[in-house]
Order: structure tokens, then C-alpha cells, then sequence
């Protein structure tokens, strides 16, 4: 046996950071291909949300399938259908007026029926690793999404100035494919169906089976606000430092990408790296709820925060720079409380879920990020056209209450002595 197949765990890790990096070279190339074919804002959110909604419509199947058949060929075919739809998002970047937003709306349909990597990566990485290492290794799946989607942008950068509109999809198209190669010739199975038979249920089965288990539904439930809060607060960070800060259009750009740039790399650091001491220290039910008091506490005074000093690194270092020091401070405890939630959480799930149920679990759960990411802009442009405080006073608000909640469920609820069948019948 080879090498890299005795490290699945690399092959997995580089699978999401693939993937990850092809969505990041799509996704911000779309509001500026939808405005140059002179799209309408509701057409340019529905482009933006069709891969979201998707994920949301399809994540539960493609996770139950692969307890039913296995691990690995679901994750090759899911590659290769976004292999599929990066080429079609290269081709519609090629056409022009209404056929050409068709097409890249067509394009991001595929791409999140297609995108059961992330859950069924989860589930791979389930099957192989006891429970004590579940949470760290669940941190990598976290690292690979940050740093993919990190490096996206930079990639679609070079893409459109080497190849011209057409390049950044081409592109994505061909690292998918790439990886697909990769995976098909060194990921071993993780999962064999026969040694316990996945029970066949349709997807409204299959989601209310998951949640109504207590445990397991609490958990799902819990990672929706969790994904809902840093989603608002995603949505709507630039439009509050632009008009906080007093930027123009050029240096609000500049600004957003460093400060979401600095937010995934601080996520992917945390979960790459300090998480698997953390839980061994504090255990996974004590650190869900303390990730969400840590998002709250960074998210509350964010829409105080002003200054009419432009952005410099020197500026960091003086007098005059106190407001954005503490801008990026309140980003870093917002990027720490949203990097420790899922690790733990999809090892408590890892641990209470039957193992030939886990796909379906963990695609219900990735469902219920997903309708958060759909959701939560909504809500909080609805909010920020009220007042520019009421997302984050709201969902600091949420985070709190549902970190209380999380530690009278999980910890004193003493979650880590149940197992899947007490949690079944609790």
C-alpha cells in the first residue's frame, strides 16, 4: 500500500481546500459578470444564492447515499459534477446578455447540487478517527475551507488577466479535475455499508429523523445560528466600515478584502492549529458554548467603532489608529468563536450519531448552514436598512442566548456519556 493511501486524511484535506479554492475563484467574479451583462439586483442575488439553495435542497441525499454506498465513489462523482459546472460557468462567461446569465445561473446550480464534498468529507473523516481526535480533525476540514477560500480570489485574479473572462472558470475547471484524478487514484474506502446497513429514507425522512433527536437536532440547530451570525456579519462588515470609517469605493474594497482576508486566516490558524488541545483541555460540549459567547462578545460593539483615519499599517501602531486596532481585534474574536463552533460540534455529532447514519447527519447539518447562508443576508440587509446596529446587537444577541442554552444542554446535560442509541431514545 502506498503511502498516500495509509494518509487519507491528506488526500481529504486537500480535496475541500480544491474545492474550496474553486468556489473562491468563482465567487467573487459573479457580481461583476452579472453587472457587465446588466443584470437586475434580484437576479444577481439569485445567481449568487442558487448554490446555497441547493446545498441546502440536496446535502441530506448526498449524505444518506453515502452511507449507503460508500464514501468514495460519492465523492468522486460530486467532483466531477463541479469539474462540470466550472466549465459551464467558463462558457457562459464567454456569451453575452440574458443567455449568458442563464448559463452562469445554470452553472451554480450544478455547482451546489454537486457540492457534497464538505459533507461527506466530514463523514470520511468520521469513519476513520476515534472519538478523543474527532474535533481536531475536523478542524483540518475547517483550515482547508478557510485557505481555499482565501486563495480563491487571488487565483481568479490571475486566471482573468492570463486568460481573459472566460479564464477563472477554466481554471477552477481544471484544478477540479485535478483533484478528481488525485482522489480517484489514492483515496481508499473509509466506509463499508454491508457491515451495517444504512436505513432508506427519503430526504423529509431522513431530516425529521435527524431532528428529532434530541441531541442531534439541538446540535443542527445550534450550527444554523452559529453559520445565520457570521453570516450577517459578513454581509454587511463593509457596509459598516465604509460608512464607519468614512472610505471611498477604492479603499472600502481594499479594506474588506484585508479584513476578510484576516478572518479566514485567523479561523484557519484555530482550527488548524490550537483546537485539538483545546478540547482535550475543556472538552467539546464546554468549548461549542464558549465559541458562541466569544462570537457574541466580538460581534456586540462592532457598529460603535469609527474613525476618519485612512487605513496604514503605521497607523496600527500609533495614537490615531485605536479604532481600527480594535476593529481587527473584534474581527479576530469573531473569527475565533466561528473557527471553534464547528470542529467540536461535528464530533459531538461524530459521537451520537449511528455510524451508519452519519452522512446523513452531517448533510442535514451542512443543510441547515446552508439555509443560513441563504437567509442570513437577507435578514441582515433587512436589519441594517433599520438601523446599521440591529444585526449585530440581534445576533450577538442569538449567540448569546444559544451559548447559555448549549452549555445547560451539552454540559450540564452531560452529552459525552450518551451514545448513539440513548441519544435516539432520549
Amino acid at each position: 500500500m502506498s503511502s498516500s493511501k495509509k494518509s487519507p486524511l491528506l488526500i481529504i484535506f486537500l480535496t475541500v481546500f480544491i474545492d474550496l479554492v474553486g468556489f473562491g475563484i468563482v465567487l467573487p467574479l459573479l457580481p461583476t459578470y452579472a453587472h457587465s451583462f446588466h443584470a437586475s439586483g434580484i437576479v444577481v442575488g439569485a445567481i449568487m444564492a442558487a448554490y446555497s439553495a441547493m446545498q441546502f435542497l440536496f446535502a441530506p441525499a448526498w449524505g444518506a447515499w453515502s452511507d449507503r454506498v460508500g464514501r468514495r465513489p460519492v465523492l468522486l462523482i460530486s467532483t466531477a459534477g463541479a469539474a462540470l459546472s466550472y466549465s459551464v460557468f467558463a462558457i457562459g462567461s464567454t456569451l453575452s446578455g440574458t443567455t449568458a446569465l442563464w448559463v452562469i445561473f445554470l452553472s451554480r446550480v450544478c455547482a451546489g447540487i454537486c457540492g457534497a464534498n464538505l459533507t461527506v468529507a466530514q463523514a470520511y473523516i468520521a469513519d476513520i478517527t476515534p472519538p478523543e481526535d474527532s474535533a481536531k480533525r475536523m478542524g483540518l476540514i475547517g483550515m482547508a475551507f478557510g485557505l481555499g477560500f482565501i486563495i480563491g480570489p487571488l487565483v481568479a485574479l490571475a486566471g482573468q488577466a492570463l486568460l481573459g473572462p472566460s479564464g477563472p472558470g477554466w481554471l477552477a475547471a481544471t484544478i477540479c479535475a485535478s483533484n478528481l484524478v488525485f482522489a480517484f487514484t489514492n483515496l481508499p474506502e473509509s466506509w463499508k455499508p454491508g457491515a451495517k446497513p444504512a436505513v432508506n429514507r427519503n430526504r423529509k425522512e431522513g431530516v425529521m429523523h435527524v431532528m428529532r433527536t434530541p441531541v442531534l437536532g439541538f446540535l443542527v440547530v445550534v450550527f444554523f445560528l452559529a453559520t445565520f451570525g457570521f453570516t450577517c456579519f459578513e454581509s454587511n462588515l463593509a457596509i459598516l466600515v465604509t460608512h464607519n470609517f468614512n472610505l471611498d469605493d477604492l479603499s472600502a474594497r481594499k479594506v474588506g478584502a484585508v479584513l476578510f482576508s484576516f478572518a479566514g486566516i485567523v479561523g484557519a490558524f484555530v482550527q488548524g492549529g490550537p483546537i485539538g488541545k483545546l478540547v482535550k483541555k475543556v472538552g467539546e460540549p464546554r468549548l461549542v458554548a464558549i465559541s458562541l459567547l466569544i462570537f457574541a462578545v466580538g460581534l456586540l460593539p462592532m457598529p460603535w467603532l469609527s474613525s476618519h483615519e485612512p487605513l496604514a499599517w503605521s497607523s496600527l501602531f500609533s495614537a490615531a489608529g485605536g479604532s481600527w486596532r480594535l476593529l481587527f481585534l473584534l474581527v479576530a474574536l469573531i473569527a475565533i468563536g466561528s473557527g471553534l463552533t464547528r470542529p467540536p460540534l461535528f464530533a459531538l455529532l461524530q459521537r451520537l450519531a449511528p455510524a451508519n447514519e452519519r452522512g446523513l447527519t452531517f448533510g442535514v447539518a451542512q443543510s441547515g448552514a446552508s439555509l443560513a447562508r441563504i437567509v442570513g443576508p437577507l435578514f441582515a440587509g433587512w436589519m441594517y436598512d433599520r438601523h446599521p446596529s440591529w444585526p449585530y446587537v440581534v445576533c450577538s444577541g442569538l449567540a448569546l442566548i444559544t451559548g447559555v442554552l448549549a452549555w445547560n444542554k451539552l454540559v450540564r446535560g452531560d452529552v459525552l456519556h450518551r451514545t448513539p442509541a440513548t441519544a435516539a431514545a432520549a
